[in-house]
């Protein structure tokens, strides 16, 4: 018998499980299985402390394993997880595409998997992200109010994490109008291999050398590609001009401090890693993905895939309101205006 079925045997006698703060869930004997694509990113160790602590703290046991941008390791990372006895997955996918043998294997096993964050493709998968077309929407809106006319960069996400393509078409929701009458014009565009700043900052010191260095704003797609943009444009003297981000990293919130960054859309990772937690004890129990509180059925990927989901919402991070990561104890006053002595923020002083 797989064992989801003998789970659900049990879960039978048990309290239905929410995903709402105040529930209350029994969940000994079971175990959440986590399957990191890496933990280069600054903002992974945030969500995993948030996810384990909800795990833990509902009953259930954490384990987990980081796929260090490794298709092939992912894949066994997931085999070794069902081997280790997990009732539930939660699967950051490296690779949205590489990785459906692995949620193959769980779905022959009866193990219900959370597409963690980024977009997997297939039905039996409950998918948990925060809204990224809007993180998009957000990103130019923020740097047309800065440069509403003149020669933009976009610095894409990682082509082949679906993220990527839902920020940009965002992006191009807010600001197709002011291309197509010709207030703005699109001299650079590339994809950022592996999400890396360093990557990104090559990209953008190409784009500067094609263009003599006539660039007016850059909508680049996460906090780590606007790093390398960054360092790009302040070799060239060129700091200051509109640049875009996401995620809350420290640093660039420190970069929003010093005027050097317009925006970071601020994903609050803790919550996200509370909701994953408890959704896949939700299903793990037994609970059937259409019943988990704000759900929603998403069908925007490439393959339009209708997808049990929870979409969260972002949230702009300025100049002018870095108070609110700070009230909310994301990152320390002192870490966020660190180095900040001339046109101080109200947050910093």
């Amino acid at each position: 018998m797989k064992r989801m079925t003998k789970l659900m045997a049990g879960a039978a006698l048990a309290v239905l499980v929410t995903v709402t703060a105040s529930s209350v869930v029994y969940a000994a004997d079971l175990i959440i299985g986590v399957s990191w694509s890496n933990f280069q990113e600054e903002r992974w160790k945030t969500d995993e402390a948030a996810m384990k602590g909800v795990i833990e703290s509902m009953g259930a046991k954490y384990i987990s394993a980081d796929a260090q941008s490794s298709n092939e390791k992912q894949i066994a990372d997931i085999e070794s997880l069902i081997t280790r006895g997990a009732n539930a997955l939660i699967v950051l996918a490296w690779d949205n595409a590489a990785v459906l043998p692995g949620i193959g294997k769980a779905k022959a096993e009866g193990i219900p998997v959370v597409g963690y964050d980024r977009l997997i493709e297939d039905e039996d998968v409950f998918y948990l992200t925060f809204d990224n077309k809007e993180v998009g929407r957000i990103q130019a809106r923020e740097v047309f109010k800065k440069q509403p006319k003149g020669n933009y960069v976009f610095i894409k996400g990682y082509q082949a994490d679906p993220n990527a393509d839902f920020l940009h078409s965002g992006q191009l929701e807010v600001l197709k109008a002011a291309i197509d009458k010709g207030d703005i014009k699109v001299v650079g565009e590339q994809y950022t291999d592996g999400w890396k700043p360093e990557v990104a900052q090559s990209n953008m010191e190409q784009i500067l050398t094609a263009n003599d260095n006539k660039v007016d704003a850059v909508v680049a797609s996460n906090d780590g590609t606007a790093g390398g943009v960054v360092a790009a444009l302040t070799s060239q003297g060129m700091e200051g001009i509109p640049v875009s981000g996401q995620d809350g990293d420290f640093a660039a919130l420190n970069r929003v401090a010093r005027g050097l960054q317009t925006v970071s859309v601020w994903k609050d990772a803790r919550e996200l890693g509370k909701a994953a937690a408890k959704i896949a004890i939700a299903l793990a129990k037994g609970q059937a993905m259409d019943k988990m509180e704000e759900h929603v059925i998403f069908d925007g990927g490439p393959k339009k895939v209708k997808l049990h989901s929870v979409l969260m919402k972002p949230v702009p991070i300025r100049w002018d309101n870095l108070d609110v990561v700070i009230d909310a104890g994301w990152v320390k006053k002192s870490v966020a205006c660190q180095g900040v002595t001339k046109n101080v923020p109200p947050a910093c002083k």
